[in-house]
């Protein structure tokens, strides 16, 4: 028998096996090396990413926590960048519950849970990306000095710690000083943690309104009527008596000061449905100021906003990606199912200013209000159509109308009923919401997938009742079943909260005006920009 040869063979199998697993281990530590290498890299790339993070539980602004990167194919595809998770003034209530979920919040965070979660948007040095209508422009290097930067940041972060602590104050009355008005009370998710914030926005809210563009489609709006929201805040900002500086590297947000009514009365032809015009007047605006500017590119305008009460304020913002998906959007048609996000975006109330000064404020005390609930209006939308349907004429408690009789006043309707119906119209936004609350009349709004105004600081449940519109066969029980007690607490939140809806001029502290800036102020808190060579 011939020597056997199996444990020669073996052991060269051995040997070529471990050579090839030595092999496969060393090109797979090259291709690591070499990818980690062009990841550190950043400078010789074109691509712009956004990184969501947490910051550590102890809420510093030094963020180490893991990181999540979208490139910027991502930001200009149709899909929104990820929002970090948001909290509301509401959820300040639960601050030491340890492992609480906070539901989801319509509005943007002030979190006091010593987290603060930011959106950290990050510039890579290289190439700068401009986003408008997907276009690349390459072989631009903006060089933007970061301890200005650093400045504003820094003043936000002082700020945000400010609020954390004023949060923990549990008191249904603030605990600040203020010589004009001190809030409290249940209309507010947190008195303490608003005050703080409105006295921390007044002292460093810094706002640059772009001087780019002609009157009448930039730097205009209608000041009366129901679009005069829109008018006056940019009627009030080119006056530049609060907020606005003339430095941009001051600033804390940037104003795109367009104006969507006016864009569809210049530029709009009727009846065609050809909004081209008006794709182009937004696309050149944002490239004009991208290519003048460097903060659009810096930070994808998250840091700017536009503000509009038109129906068409939503679509107008879909031309440019960026200014959809990043930017701070305040409009009227507070949509949340057209594409609204409330954690970036606020809600504008639409009011309908008949003339330049407010009158008529107050109505009727409750002993003197016959009426139950009352309506009166067009047939604008689905929503209204059942309105009408289920209750026109058919009851004398609740009062629903497409045409008010002759010799009836709607004013004067709206000044003796308990509840005032404020149904959507074609979009969900209605002037009758405010108008009820001019009235002391407790709105009842009769909407799907509305977002109310300022609702990150006022708590619309103590002041207002809503009804989802598959209920609106059930408004008489829903109104009904509020006791007189309630009803008369309701109804003194209202009279409460008129301040904040108030057009005054010039603006005065707490009114709409300033309200309309909390809103902005809360959502550039939500987010932090760091330059490249920071």
């Amino acid at each position: 028998m011939r020597p056997s040869r199996n444990k020669p063979v073996s052991s060269l199998s051995s040997i070529l096996v471990g050579l090839i697993l030595v092999l496969t281990l060393a090109v797979s530590l090259l291709v690591i090396s070499r990818a980690s290498s062009s990841s550190s890299s950043s400078s010789s790339s074109s691509e712009t990413t956004w990184k969501v993070a947490a910051a550590s539980a102890g809420g510093s602004s030094d963020i180490n926590t893991t990181t999540t990167t979208y490139s910027h194919a991502a930001l200009t595809s149709t899909q929104p960048p990820p929002q970090p998770l948001l909290f509301s003034f509401s959820s300040l209530n639960n601050l030491n519950t340890a492992n609480s979920s906070p539901a989801p919040a319509p509005a943007p965070q002030i979190s006091a849970a010593d987290v603060l979660q930011e959106t950290i948007i990050q510039k890579v040095e290289g190439d700068v990306i401009n986003t408008v209508d997907n276009d690349v422009v390459a072989n631009r290097t903006v060089f933007i000095s970061g301890s200005q930067l650093d400045k504003v940041e820094a003043s936000l972060g002082r700020a945000r710690s400010a609020i954390r602590e004023a949060a923990k104050v549990r008191n249904k009355t603030s605990t600040h000083q203020d010589p004009d008005y001190v809030p409290r009370g249940p209309i507010y998710h947190n008195p303490n943690a608003f005050h703080r914030s409105y006295l921390e926005m007044e002292k460093v809210f810094k706002i640059y309104v772009y001087e780019e563009g002609e009157v009448p489609i930039f730097h205009e709006g209608p000041c009366r009527g129901i679009y005069s929201s829109e008018g006056r805040f940019i009627h009030e900002m080119e006056k530049g008596k609060f907020y606005r500086t003339k430095d941009p590297h001051k600033a804390l947000v940037y104003f795109l000061p367009f104006s969507v009514v006016t864009m569809v009365e210049y530029i709009y032809m009727p009846e065609t449905f050809d909004r081209s015009g008006m794709k182009l007047a937004v696309v050149d605006y944002i490239n004009l100021i991208s290519h003048k500017h460097p903060f659009w590119n810096r930070s994808h305008g998250a840091d700017h906003f536009m503000l509009s009460c038109h129906d068409w304020g939503p679509y107008t913002t879909s031309f440019v990606p960026d200014l959809f998906h990043n930017s701070i959007r305040i409009l009227c048609n507070a949509n949340t199912t057209e594409g609204f996000n409330p954690s970036k975006d606020a809600s504008l109330p639409e009011i309908n200013l008949k003339t330049s000064e407010m009158s008529g404020i107050g109505g009727q005390p409750p002993s003197k209000r016959s009426t139950l609930a009352f309506f009166a209006g067009g047939l604008h939308g689905h929503i209204r159509y059942l309105l009408l349907n289920e209750w026109k004429g058919k009851d004398q408690d609740v009062l629903v109308y497409d045409k008010l009789p002759q010799g009836v006043s709607y004013e004067n309707m709206l000044k003796s009923s308990k509840f005032c119906l404020c149904p959507s119209g074609y979009e969900v936004a209605s002037p009758r919401v405010v108008e009820a609350i001019y009235a002391d009349c407790v709105p009842v709004l009769i909407s799907d997938g509305y977002v109310p105004p300022f609702s990150d600081v006022l708590n619309w449940n103590s002041f207002s009742v809503q009804v989802p519109v598959k209920n609106i066969s059930d408004i008489k029980t829903i109104l009904t079943a509020i006791s007189s007690r309630e009803y008369l607490r309701m109804q003194r939140k209202v009279k409460q909260v008129q301040r904040h809806f108030l057009v005054n001029g010039p603006p005065k502290r707490y009114d709409v005006f300033h309200m309309i800036v909390h809103s902005i102020w809360l959502r550039r808190l939500n987010i932090r920009i760091k330059d490249v060579f920071t």
